[in-house]
């Protein structure tokens, strides 16, 4: 691994960001699922991020970067723009620490994530048809208002706090050897592969995103940022095409290896969650549980000790219905 210094995040900026966000954070659970481990024949365990206040990782790196602001950029309030969960990780941090807080939103965002964003205390504008869109029109806004941004993850205050994970994995899993990751911007991955990965190198670090929509994953592949989106996911809150440019320099350096799961493999991952281990998710936090279902982790997994990261469960209920309804049409739920 390239030496500290050269990464845009720092494994002292994750330790220091524990120190922060551990007045507010929970740490999660990690349990052993003993039904994926018998699916994919490894020692798997669910890192429970959906059980993080607002229902995701997000409030880790969001509440970090907010809590370092200076009280000019503070009095002017934050502005952020989310498919959903880095917009409630926002709202509460600045409920908590009295600030005023805009998030831009997608217009086909999920209900519940805006529901959730408002009933923070934060104003939801909804705009563009994805993620890219709102994005753009987030900046143009922060522009004329002089609000203060706070990136949803290419920024090395939000992805230490995203890191703050791998600590705690590492505490209660000491010698893990894998790390199944799902991944949008690449602020999840790229915190978790610099704790992990200074803390022993041999650890493999694994991202998962949609076959549709996985610009990180392209990037990857192709050694520079190259967007990709190709329809539609499940995996909504990880519908990225365009990933970070620090996050990116940390991914290429620091991962094993990116896999694409299908979105029949993201649903039976939500289904089987919920029904095997009585986890609810949203479609990304079921990304890196359909990396294991589908074998296509296998050689990273089997005979192994590996944690799937469970990213999120702020789905709606109505989608979840869909699921349960589709599965018990087609005789598959048993």
């Amino acid at each position: 691994m390239t030496n500290q210094t050269q990464l845009p995040v720092t494994i002292d900026q994750i330790r220091e960001a524990r120190h922060v966000i551990g007045q507010y954070a929970r740490q999660t659970p990690l349990l052993k699922s003993y039904y994926l481990s018998s699916q994919s024949g490894g020692d798997v365990y669910l890192k429970l991020e959906n059980m993080q206040l607002t229902g995701s990782f997000k409030f880790r790196g969001a509440f970090n970067k907010i809590a370092s602001l200076t009280d000019e950029e503070k009095a002017r309030g934050v502005i952020a723009c989310s498919a959903g969960n880095h917009a409630q990780g926002v709202a509460l941090s600045c409920k908590l620490l009295g600030i005023k807080s805009k998030i831009v939103m997608p217009v086909a965002a999920p209900k519940a994530k805006v529901q959730a964003t408002e009933g923070y205390g934060s104003e939801v504008v909804l705009h563009g048809a994805n993620f890219d869109e709102a994005k753009a029109y987030c900046q143009k806004v922060q522009e004329e208002t002089g609000e203060t941004f706070i990136p949803p993850f290419d920024d090395a205050l939000v992805m230490a706090g995203q890191g703050t994970i791998g600590f705690e994995i590492l505490d209660e899993l000491w010698d893990v050897d894998t790390v199944i990751i799902p991944v949008g911007g690449g602020g999840l991955i790229a915190g978790l592969a610099v704790a992990l990965k200074t803390f022993n190198p041999s650890i493999n670090i694994i991202g998962v995103q949609a076959e549709t929509i996985h610009g990180m994953t392209s990037s990857y592949q192709a050694g520079e940022i190259t967007p990709h989106k190709d329809g539609t996911t499940l995996a909504d809150g990880c519908a990225v095409e365009y990933p970070g440019e620090l996050t990116f320099e940390v991914v290429k350096e620091c991962v094993t290896d990116m896999i694409l799961v299908t979105e029949d493999e993201i649903e039976f991952a939500i289904k089987d969650l919920i029904q095997r281990t009585k986890v609810v998710v949203e479609g990304a936090g079921a990304l890196a549980t359909a990396a294991v279902l589908s074998g296509k982790a296998e050689k990273y997994v089997k005979g192994k000790k590996a944690v799937a990261v469970v990213s999120g469960g702020n789905v709606d209920l109505s989608r979840i219905s869909d699921i349960v309804g589709h599965f018990m049409v087609a005789n598959e739920l048993k």
